[in-house]
């Protein structure tokens, strides 16, 4: 197994790459001075690019057990290679749609490859239980990698705009050489259905009615992340309502995701010390406790409240995607891991422009006060239906 151990320094990596994004912090500007869109055509664009995604995630993992994880990955690579690539040389909205479609494809393809390959890279060595310590190191790097990327973003932008996009392509080629390197592990024989649709309709089944542990764990970890990426859009305009000046906007992005990276890191010791109610327990105060702040406190310093709302994020996800693998089948895994994505990202296309509405009417302030009593109700119901379907004896 020695040539498998070596994914695992790989893949985290690959985490670093493919989040320094330079162009995420200053993308906005480049489509209105440099392309000429309008807020609208801004908006429409990334209703598409959500669209897309959604379509795309389930399929790429099916495709990705299929095909193999290695494979998806090189897959995803070359999609955001010339996605960023397009934007070097981009001058229209036909441009930066194709551009969009090819990095929305590239998003759906490492969703749930990554994670899958990297427990199965473990349990081909009986290291199953390393998995969150792993998976929470892996986010801790995407996490400082876009921290690091947005915190020089706007120097770039500044002394040439393309340059971000230039050195975006480069990531993505390293990127690329990092995934061509990686080794396929051993799985299970997949048990194939009369056709390819038919079998991704058993493992939906399987996911969303015949596992109850499975289901509990998709629907509450959507609840949470729902919860911690309402603020990521909400979070500026709170900011500026309050007076926030805007030279602290970049370093205050830039420490949400260094807090995301440290609590990730830290996920495996806070289960270890509290246990699955515990941690249950500590999400839901942490969530509270965040749009209580936000909702009620405001003035300056009230976006610091929103910190509360990263730190829960970064320990929630290594925890819950090894919730998740412990209940999948090894021939299904990235498609359930993509299943699994799906359902976050479509509550979010349903709710979003709803909470985005509600902030519109009465204020962003006003919204989070909304939505603490949203999460009142759904918190407690979905907890409780998580805690009541123990592990399987799967894992």
């Amino acid at each position: 197994m020695t040539g498998l151990h070596g994914n695992i320094r790989k893949l985290y990596l690959f985490a670093f790459l493919q989040r320094t994004l330079f162009p995420m912090a200053i993308i906005t500007l480049f489509w209105k001075d440099r392309i000429g869109m309008s807020l609208t055509e801004i908006l429409l664009l990334q209703a598409i690019f959500s669209v897309a995604t959604v379509i795309l995630e389930y399929p790429s993992g099916y495709l990705s057990d299929r095909l193999g994880y290695r494979t998806s990955l090189t897959v995803a690579a070359l999609l955001g290679t010339v996605g960023w690539g397009i934007y070097t040389v981009a001058d229209s909205f036909a441009h930066v749609l194709i551009a969009e479609l090819l990095l929305g494809a590239s998003v759906s393809f490492v969703s749930g490859s990554d994670s899958a390959l990297l427990y199965e890279t473990l349990a081909a060595e009986g290291a199953e239980h390393l998995y969150t310590r792993c998976e929470g190191r892996m986010d801790g790097l995407s996490q400082t990698g876009e921290a690091l990327g947005a915190l020089f973003a706007g120097v770039m932008y500044a002394s040439f705009p393309l340059l971000p996009f230039v050195l975006q392509a480069g990531v993505w080629l390293a990127a690329l050489s990092v995934t061509r390197t990686m080794k396929e592990p051993p799985r299970d024989a997949a048990i194939h259905a009369r056709t390819h649709l038919a079998e991704a309709v058993r493992i939906a089944r399987y996911a969303f009615l015949e596992n109850r542990r499975l289901r509990a764990v998709i629907l509450l970890n959507t609840v949470l992340g729902i919860a911690s990426f309402y603020p990521v859009w909400l979070i500026q305009p709170y900011m500026q309502e309050h007076g926030v000046p805007l030279a602290w906007f970049g370093p205050a992005w830039t420490g949400a995701n260094l807090a995301v990276a440290l609590f990730a890191l830290a996920s495996h010791r806070v289960h270890a010390l509290l246990g699955d109610r515990g941690c249950i327990a500590l999400f839901g105060l942490m969530i509270l406790a965040g749009y209580l702040g936000l909702g009620l406190v405001g003035g300056t310093f009230g976006f610091l409240f929103y910190y509360l709302l990263t730190a829960m994020r970064g320990m929630r996800g290594p925890l819950f995607l090894s919730y998740t693998q412990e209940e999948s089948p090894s021939s299904n895994r990235a498609s359930i891991l993509s299943l699994q994505s799906l359902t976050f990202r479509a509550a979010f296309i349903v709710t979003g422009p709803l909470v985005g509405r509600l902030a519109d009417e009465t204020g962003v302030q006003q919204a989070f006060h909304y939505l603490l009593y949203a999460f009142l109700l759904a918190l407690p119901p979905l907890s409780w239906l998580f805690l009541r379907n123990p592990r399987s004896q799967r894992a």
